[in-house]
């Protein structure tokens, strides 16, 4: 119920409020039960706000968001806003699976692995980069995710975030003033095709985001506006 108040009463109307928000392709989530994993882009704070906020509330009640444990629990009141707001368990960054391995969580010193949280049947946000992108340019994207999915059997749905990084800039503490446009689009669930590595799934889950955002970047800021800067 705590989650529930701060997500849809605090977190979502103040999103909403303070950018001008286009969701599209929600048709494309039906169907889906259980475990499954969400990939995007990432490239600001808003980020998995917008991702929350997006997704019906069957999807986004019990999803899990895997944030960086070097920052996000590494003190008291970040960690438990992170954990209310997001449902947040801990993946230290630059781990040799890719986000995907096991870590300890704080709040109740029992083990928690993305892994373990899909085969409950929680779905699971992971950021493939590994880390916000200074410009808004797409980074590379670790094989973890691609290779938990295929572990687990479930499948991974793609979305893109646009207009995040103008509307909310790494490094700055509040988005822009101005309601500025961001969108988040869904694609397709994905899963991986027969002998393919999760590095080649990863590399095509990438391909997709890109097309995803190269689609509806001029839907969401205006026809004018480059694939990969700012704002005209």
């Amino acid at each position: 119920m705590a989650r529930f108040v701060a997500q849809r009463w605090v977190m979502k109307p103040t999103v909403w409020s303070i950018t001008d928000v286009t969701v599209l392709g929600r048709e494309r989530l039906k169907g889906l039960e259980g475990g499954f994993v969400l990939v995007a882009n990432h490239s600001s704070h808003l980020d998995a706000p917008l991702i929350v906020g997006a997704l019906p509330r069957k999807l986004s009640r019990y999803l899990a968001t895997g944030a960086a444990a070097d920052y996000f629990f590494d003190v008291w009141w970040r960690r438990g806003l992170t954990s209310l707001f997001f449902n947040a368990f801990p993946i230290q960054r630059g781990g040799r699976r890719g986000g995907a391995t096991k870590t300890r969580t704080r709040s109740n010193d029992s083990n928690v692995s993305a892994a373990s949280l899909l085969q409950r049947g929680f779905p699971v946000l992971v950021f493939p980069e590994g880390t916000r992108s200074k410009d808004g340019v797409m980074g590379p994207f670790k094989p973890g995710a691609a290779r938990l999915a295929a572990a687990c059997d479930v499948p991974i749905v793609p979305l893109a975030l646009i207009g995040a990084n103008i509307a909310h800039p790494r490094g700055s503490n509040w988005p822009r003033p101005g309601r500025l446009p961001v969108g988040v689009a869904f694609g397709d669930p994905m899963r991986p095709e027969a002998d393919e590595t999760a590095i080649a799934f990863s590399n095509r889950l990438r391909t997709e985001i890109l097309r995803l955002r190269s689609q509806y970047s001029a839907d969401i800021l205006g026809s004018s506006a480059p694939s990969e800067g700012a704002r005209p």
